[in-house]
């Protein structure tokens, strides 16, 4: 027979051990991150991030999901599964046009969407599973498809402008300058009567000595190669 009290006793050891347990596994959890809001132009393909962070290693055994919600609705469409391969969606809105741009091995779940239009506007989610790793935040990222407007394109040509052509065109015009100012320098110098400057006095007159130096220095080469063949 068991001592009075003993079943009693036992009931808190039992629900100790459950508690423990629940700890254990709620600490097993994914850390999931992605971008709240994103912003995109039709034709121009997006990115959605999904960075998660995981205690457990990585295995064949993880999986990742990506829902969509169009806007006002709560029916969602699965677009894209992965484990171990792709799977993205073959049917639905995003049929042929979501591709996997992730590493599950860095902690990157993200994928892309190709020619998006205004109608994917609406909130996708990324859902990751490392088992025993499997319990987590369920992020949602807010996707907003626009036309890319006239002032935005303006505003590209203008940057363009700013950094290719602006300089050369004042190379050319630096250019232009110092050609028109060395044409009237000469045509000035070619005038009757004309008298040089100081400046242009003293540098006529620093050439010239530069000349002279220079046929100085020929000169006596030439006397030291003619008093070596002499000797010979």
């Amino acid at each position: 027979m068991q001592p009075p009290g003993a079943a009693g006793g036992r009931a808190p050891l039992v629900l100790l051990g459950v508690l423990l347990l629940r700890g254990v596994h709620t600490a097993l959890t994914l850390e999931i991150k992605v971008d709240a809001h994103v912003r995109g132009y039709v034709g121009e393909k997006i990115k959605l991030k999904c960075i998660f962070k995981s205690t457990s290693s990585v295995t064949d055994k993880l999986t990742i999901d990506w829902t969509y919600r169009p806007p006002g609705s709560s029916r969602t469409e699965s677009i894209f599964h992965y484990q171990s391969f792709q799977y993205p969606s073959t049917a639905g809105t995003f049929r042929d046009r979501i591709s996997w741009v992730g590493d599950v091995y860095k902690g990157d779940a993200s994928i892309s969407i190709s020619n998006p239009t205004t109608r994917d506007n609406g909130t996708f989610s990324c859902a990751v599973k490392n088992p025993p790793d499997v319990h987590h935040n369920i992020p949602v990222t807010e996707l907003t498809v626009t036309e890319r407007g006239f002032g935005t394109m303006l505003s590209s040509v203008a940057l363009l402008s700013i950094l290719v052509f602006v300089p050369s065109a004042v190379v050319a015009l630096l250019l232009l300058v110092r050609m028109a100012r060395k044409s009237a320098g000469l045509r000035k110098r070619g005038r009757p009567g004309y008298k040089k400057s100081s400046i242009e006095v003293s540098d006529d007159t620093d050439q010239e000595e530069d000349d002279c130096m220079a046929r100085l220095c020929v000169r006596c080469a030439e006397c030291l190669d003619s008093d070596y063949e002499d000797t010979y």
